[in-house]
Formats: C-alpha cells, sequence, structure tokens
C-alpha cells in the first residue's frame, strides 16, 4: 500500500518543520548583498560582496538555486517507500553512553545530545547547538537525552544554524532563555525575527556568511551551506541558515547545520583553515531526487569532510527523528561501511560522551 492514506495534516508537518515548499525557484536575476556591518567580515577576496538575496528579499545559496515545489512533496509523500518494511524493523536506537557525565573540573568537552545538539566547552565558554530538549507537535524524539535538561550547565553561547524546528525549538529557547539570563545567541541574518520574543532580552547577534561573532575566549565564526528556510507557508528564504567554525588555540571544530553538496566545503577550507572536527550531518537524505539540495548523504558527507581536510569525522543529524524514509540507523551503517574512503578517523558519537577523549 502506498502512501497516498497520510494524512493531510501529516505532509503539512513535514512542510513546517524542514521541507516547505515553493512554487518557483530562486529569482536570481537581480541579486544585493547584506552583511551585519558591526560584525567583522572575514572573507578575504575584495570580490565578496556579502550573503546575497534576489529581488524578492529572499537569500539565496551560492553556487545552486533552491528549487522545490508543494508537488514534489506531495509525490515523496504518496509514494512507496522501498525502504518501509526495512525502517521499521530497524528498532535501534542510538546509544547513551554507560559513563555519561558532564565533566566538572573545566576540561573542553563535546558531547553529543542527539540530532544537531551538541554541548561543549571550550576555554571554560559553554555552548550549545541546534538544541531540540523537548517533543513538540512536530518532532518526537526516538532517543533518550543523555542527562536531564536540568542538569545542564549554564551556558554562555547557544548556536542556531537556521529556523528549521528540527534546529530551532521554541520550547527549548525559551527553557534556555529563563535559566540562562547571560546566554548570548549566534545566529544567521534576521534569525532574530523567529526568535526575539522567546527570549528574556538576550544579546542576539546575526551573521551573514563568513562574518565572525563578538566573543570571548573563542572565535566563532559564521558560514555559508546549501540549504534554505522556512517556519510557515509565507516567509520562504527569509531567515538565513548556515555552519559555524569554532577556533581557539587548541582546537577548530566545524559544525554543518544543514546541507547539501557542494562547492561551499572547499570555500571554507580554503578561507577558514582544515578544521580539527567536523560535525557532520548525514542523515534525512532519502529519496535523494528529493533531499539532495537541502540534507548530505552519508557517501557525499565523506567527499566534503575529505575536501575540509579534517582530523575526525563526527556524523549527526540521525537517528533522533523520524524525517526522511531511509531507516533510521541506516546513515551510521553506510559510513562504517565507507570508514576506509576517509582521510581521517570516524568517531562514533554516542549519546553523553565526551568526544574529545575518544
Amino acid at each position: 500500500m502506498n502512501r497516498t492514506i497520510v494524512p493531510f495534516i501529516r505532509v503539512m508537518s513535514f512542510l513546517l518543520v524542514v521541507f516547505g515548499s515553493c512554487s518557483v525557484s530562486e529569482n536570481s536575476k537581480k541579486i544585493t548583498y547584506m552583511h551585519n556591518p558591526r560584525l567583522k567580515t572575514v572573507h578575504p577576496s575584495a570580490d565578496w560582496k556579502g550573503t546575497p538575496m534576489n529581488e524578492n528579499g529572499q537569500f539565496t545559496n551560492l553556487y545552486h538555486e533552491f528549487e522545490s515545489s508543494f508537488a514534489d512533496l506531495w509525490k515523496w509523500q504518496t509514494s512507496e517507500n522501498p525502504q518501509k518494511e526495512e525502517k521499521k524493523n530497524d528498532t535501534r536506537t542510538l546509544a547513551v553512553a554507560p559513563d555519561a557525565y558532564l565533566p566538572k573540573n573545566g576540561e573542553d568537552f563535546l558531547i553529543w545530545l542527539g540530532h544537531a545538539s551538541f554541548l561543549m566547552q571550550l576555554n571554560g565558554k559553554v555552548i550549545i547547538t541546534d538544541p531540540v530538549l523537548f517533543d513538540n507537535f512536530f518532532l518526537k524524539r526516538q532517543s533518550e537525552l543523555p542527562f536531564p535538561v536540568e542538569a545542564l550547565p549554564t551556558i554562555d553561547y547557544l548556536l542556531l544554524s537556521h529556523n528549521h524546528r528540527d534546529h530551532c525549538d521554541k520550547k527549548t529557547i525559551q527553557f534556555l532563555a529563563e535559566k540562562n539570563p547571560d546566554m548570548k545567541i549566534l545566529t544567521g541574518l534576521k534569525v532574530g525575527d523567529v526568535i526575539g520574543d522567546w527570549t528574556q532580552g538576550q544579546e542576539i547577534q546575526e551573521a551573514g556568511w563568513y562574518q565572525e561573532f563578538q566573543t570571548a575566549d573563542i572565535t566563532i565564526t559564521y558560514l555559508p551551506a546549501r540549504h534554505w528556510s522556512r517556519r510557515w507557508l509565507w516567509d520562504l528564504n527569509e531567515n538565513l541558515w548556515g555552519g559555524f567554525y569554532l577556533s581557539t588555540s587548541e582546537k577548530t571544530i566545524y559544525f554543518m547545520g544543514d546541507s547539501g553538496f557542494g562547492p561551499h566545503f572547499k570555500d571554507i577550507s580554503s578561507i577558514m583553515g582544515a578544521p580539527q572536527y567536523c560535525l557532520m550531518g548525514v542523515g534525512a537524505y532519502k529519496p535523494e531526487w528529493f533531499m539532495a539540495q537541502a540534507h548530505i548523504s552519508p557517501p557525499d558527507a565523506i567527499s566534503a569532510f575529505n575536501t575540509l581536510g579534517g582530523a575526525y569525522f563526527i556524523p549527526m543529524h540521525y537517528g533522533t527523528f523520524d524525517l526522511s524514509d531511509e531507516p533510521k540507523m541506516e546513515p551510521w551503517d553506510v559510513l562504517e561501511t565507507n570508514e576506509g574512503q576517509l582521510n581521517g578517523k570516524l568517531l562514533r558519537p554516542f549519546l553523553g560522551m565526551n568526544l574529545f577523549q575518544k
């Protein structure tokens, strides 16, 4: 039986969580550029003008026009998933480290909380990325958190890669804002329009691509990704998407956010340098005809990692939420099978494990 019986609300849920729809492709005939004049731009080329926007005021990707339609979404949701039974029978869940703990001695740590949520400490600063700590109408966790949310340490910086609901969660941001009055929120241009009312007056810094945030004891730069943005039916690509590059005197970390494959990975390595730790999305990639322009597949993530010149490949964006056709643990299986193609070391990110010590 195909998925024509799927309720319309599920289609709309997928649309509003991460995919959305648009009836036309990005219009790139008249391009303008935007940046935050209060932040430093690190792109070395004199030809770099800022983050591109089309004549409709929508942000655009650097190398690939974003093209999708509700018809494509409907086609996917009403077509037979060739891996339906395999997906149903894959009952594995993400493993929680048996000795999961939050370091208390001031040491650097990097801990996966599931999906694109990482908790880390660098040079004494505690950072959390794209936290989705609670179930909501659109998303139900299929993996447990390694720690109760009440046990989280004081957060210095909240990093939001973009506005999709599996990366930018209202209840989580409200919870963190209430618990962390001095927390700074670092994100892309115009994302503050989405989250501003969810905070308790915390500082929100919005960067364009290749702009450096104003931070202490750590350098954090916002980088391009091949993706797009939407939370409702009327706000297509009004808020920027991207990734982050974090650096101290001892460590460099690249957090991909959501991205399809593209030449921007080579640009990032050339401009920022090869990162030691690469947090690479590998899930929500099937069917590839529909997903490829927004989510990278495990084999392409390996190619992107090799292009970046990273030392440690840390996969994310799989096993936590049901967003696509592949079985939830398939991305890890593919990575293990193709590990020999990595020009670096593959780390299995058990939930709650300090990945700096693996």
